[in-house]
């Protein structure tokens, strides 16, 4: 089970929804820039500590310049991400503010098709629709 990308997709959207139910209790005594920073130093701790115990630590300079630039952009659209979403979450309803968040799910597919020439068919397009739908009735209304 373990080796199933759905099975940690699932476990990922758990630990997400959790990460939203956590963020607005924690966001509430605390400036929500300082509450993503201090997210970030836990995940970075945690992180370090797993990549360390299971021996995945590799030489950066194995690492080539187009994977450094990637990932630094990634890190960077994350950082930006969890910003916004923290100063949501600090006035918005976690109930509203969640399903906007998770938009990106519609933006990762159209980006996917228009950037990594991924390719969706009509019924895939159409989960896409709902799911837009279904995110912006629960912000929304």
């Amino acid at each position: 089970m373990t080796q199933s990308w759905i099975f940690w997709a699932v476990l990922s959207a758990a630990f997400a929804a959790l990460t939203a139910i956590f963020a607005k209790i924690g966001v509430a005594g605390v400036n929500s820039d300082l509450a993503t920073l201090i997210r970030t130093v836990v995940i970075v701790f945690i992180i370090s500590a797993i990549v360390a115990a299971t021996g995945q630590w590799q030489p950066f300079s194995s690492i080539t310049g187009k994977t450094w630039l990637f990932l630094c952009l990634s890190g960077a659209a994350t950082g930006a991400s969890w910003l916004a979403y923290f100063r949501a979450l600090k006035i918005g309803d976690a109930a509203r503010v969640a399903p906007i968040d998770k938009l990106s799910i519609v933006l990762v597919a159209v980006f996917g098709v228009f950037f990594l020439g991924e390719k969706l068919n009509l019924m895939n397009w159409l989960g896409v629709s709902l799911i837009a739908g279904g995110a912006l009735l629960l912000a929304l209304f």
